[in-house]
């Protein structure tokens, strides 16, 4: 009589091959030589699972932003940050060391982690920019390296290193200066105003300078003829100042009096108007004194001035005259009684 043997194991089912009863014997060596078959495969496919389940130590790092934008203009704080992950994909609880190399910024990091079997930890890195820092990037790493392990030394240490890119942000700052804060000139004569634009900014800045529109429609109907050579400049940052002229003629009839007049002169950073939240402008203001046309040889106010004066003395002198005569009258007239 034929009969199938089945087995069971872990899921799967042998067969041995039809046999007779007779057989017994032969049956049941071949059956024990097919189990041993089948469990030396099992544990050839398990092998690589076991070894997958203790690695050697090791560690991962990933930072976001990957980008740090800083201000530097003053009056901000300078500060920028990055929150990295350190991710423990092994069995054991590692000691991490942390360095970072910031190209010359200063920094806030930590130096070391404690980071659980199969877990992860949260750290922030903060960079801090140098006040009015040129405008430009700086590269930020990040390495991290598994010391120990389970309290053991890690005999294979593999640093593994994350790159960032910090950005210094530009800004724009400027400063105008007048040469000449007051100048008095005559009437109908040419003169060069010079006025100095700094680029306090951190970065090369293209400047318009104009004369304002109110002052010169002040001035045009004053009879002043203003002319500006230059209407824009490009200025390097923190280099000497760009002098920058404005040619004024003064009015040809300008009276018997004396005239003050105000000229201002504006600059307004083009990176302002174009990236920042307002247009960034200073302006300085100028008085011109125009003298009033006098008489040759004299000068109309001053002469009536020192004429009303003489003026004065002489009637003084008259009455005090005046009065001597009358006293002395009335001394003879005393005597004479």
């Amino acid at each position: 009589m034929a009969y199938v043997n089945t087995m069971t194991h872990k899921g799967y089912t042998i067969r041995t091959i039809p046999f007779y009863l007779g057989d017994s014997m032969k049956a049941a060596r071949t059956s024990i030589f097919l189990l041993t078959i089948y469990v030396v495969s099992m544990l050839a496919a398990a092998a690589p699972a076991v070894a997958q389940g203790s690695p050697t130590p090791n560690i991962d790092i990933q930072c976001s932003p990957s980008n740090i934008e800083i201000d530097v203009y003053p009056g901000s704080s300078r500060l920028g940050s990055t929150t990295c992950t350190a991710t423990n994909p092994t069995n054991y609880a590692e000691d991490v060391q942390i360095t970072v190399q910031s190209d010359g910024l200063g920094y806030a990091a930590p130096g070391s982690l404690t980071v659980p079997p199969l877990g992860q930890i949260d750290f922030d890195i903060t960079v801090r920019g140098e006040l009015r820092a040129p405008e430009g990037t700086r590269n930020l790493q990040v390495t991290a390296v598994v010391t120990n392990a389970n309290g053991v030394a890690n005999p294979t240490p593999v640093p593994k290193t994350v790159a960032i890119m910090v950005v210094l942000v530009q800004f724009s700052r400027l400063q105008v200066e007048a040469e000449e804060p007051f100048t008095q000139l005559r009437p109908y004569v040419d003169y060069t105003f010079v006025f100095n634009v700094h680029n306090q900014g951190n970065a090369m800045d293209k400047f318009k300078v104009e004369v304002t529109e109110n002052s010169m429609v002040r001035l045009e109907d004053a009879g002043f003829q203003v002319q500006l050579p230059l209407v824009s400049t490009e200025i390097e940052s923190q280099s000497p100042p760009q002098k920058i002229r404005v040619l004024v003629r003064t009015p040809k009839n300008q009276g018997w009096t004396d005239q003050y007049y105000q000229l201002e002169f504006q600059a307004t950073s083009d990176f302002s108007c174009r990236t920042e939240n307002a247009c960034n402008s200073e302006s300085q203001q100028i008085t011109i004194y125009v003298r009033g046309i006098y008489l040759p040889g004299f000068e109309i106010i001053p002469t009536l001035s020192m004429l009303a004066f003489a003026a004065a003395v002489g009637f003084r002198r008259i009455n005090d005259e005046d009065d001597d005569e009358e006293s002395a009258k009335r001394k003879k007239q005393l005597s004479a009684e």
